[in-house]
């Protein structure tokens, strides 16, 4: 890497990842593409985390590690790795997936060509604990075109949010809000940036997910391994408890009431708005979210009657 500001920040949040972390970052040091910094924010870990990142800090100067006094939440552990960074392009990594080693370098030479592309990533395919494959990752969104509203149609479809670990020019990424505490905060940010520039797919097999029983998506969203192509039809009934999501994102609304669907279809809403769109534009994206989220109104009413039980509860509970 030169003494200068490098070119890409790479951003790795992680709580608890002993498990699979040195693969992990083995996998981002052996890139072909050498001009990053790796900063690693650890939420309070209580495994051997801090002990494993320390180690490779002193082995590579191109990695900075932070460690928070106490757990802050997983989105703001997001967002925290990429306040930390200094890149012209900025990627975020998980703890347990792995990269190919040309992935970045495949990403970055899309980006310099196009200055119309505002991230990149690759296709996807699932492996286990120990690295063998799954299966592939078949969601294919044509979040390439020039129409804004044409990509938000595509970003509203029902998928796995992989496009977050793809490399993202960081200017715009500054441009819309942080990730937020609540569920599919990270398909809400998706779908923010997808309103201000093009996606691009590289067609090869790059990243590969791992799937494991400690992972948040095995936790809240058992089964989302059925949720590798685009039946649309079928994965209405695949879906995840974001009531769960909510907590995870922002711990500190444990316990709290809550209106996870609502709160989503707001941050729909709010993302119409608050780019710079025309009203033919504004009009197509909410013709799209009536027409993808239609069929699923229970889960608002699902919402509501969750509130009242809570209330219900804290009624009796009060009333002895």
């Amino acid at each position: 890497m030169s003494s200068n500001q490098p070119r890409l920040s790479i951003g790795l949040p992680v709580y608890n990842g002993e498990k699979f972390l040195q693969e992990a970052i083995d996998s981002l040091l052996a890139q072909t593409f050498e001009d990053f910094e790796l900063i690693i924010s650890d939420n309070a870990s209580t495994d051997k985390t801090e002990e494993i990142c320390r180690a490779y800090a002193k082995q590579d100067q191109r990695i900075r590690y932070y460690r928070n006094d106490h757990n802050i939440g997983c989105a703001r552990n997001f967002n925290r790795v990429f306040e930390l960074s200094s890149g012209e392009y900025f990627k975020w990594a998980a703890y347990d997936d792995l990269h190919a080693p040309d992935f970045i370098s495949k990403c970055v030479e899309v980006l310099d060509k196009d200055p119309t592309i505002i991230l990149c990533h690759t296709q996807v395919y699932f492996i286990d604990e120990q690295g063998k494959f799954l299966k592939n990752y078949d969601i294919k969104l044509k979040a390439d075109s020039l129409k804004p509203q044409a990509r938000f149609d595509e970003l509203l479809t029902k998928h796995l949010c992989y496009q977050c670990y793809g490399v993202i020019r960081a200017n715009v990424l500054k441009k819309i809000p942080p990730m937020g505490g609540y569920g599919n905060a990270d398909g809400i940010l998706l779908l923010r940036l997808g309103l201000l520039g093009r996606f691009y797919e590289i067609p090869e097999y790059l990243f590969f997910a791992r799937s494991h029983p400690q992972q948040s998506m095995s936790m809240f969203f058992p089964n989302y391994l059925l949720l590798t192509n685009n039946n649309q039809a079928s994965s209405l009934r695949v879906l995840p408890d974001f009531y769960a999501y909510t907590v995870w994102f922002d711990s500190a609304k444990q316990g709290k009431i809550l209106l996870p669907h609502w709160r989503i279809l707001w941050e729909y809403i709010l993302s119409i708005w608050h780019n710079s769109l025309s009203l033919y534009e504004r009009l197509c994206c909410h013709r799209s979210l009536y027409q993808k989220l239609k069929g699923t109104e229970y889960l608002l009413v699902k919402d509501l009657l969750k509130v009242l039980q809570m209330l219900a509860i804290n009624w009796q509970q009060a009333s002895f």
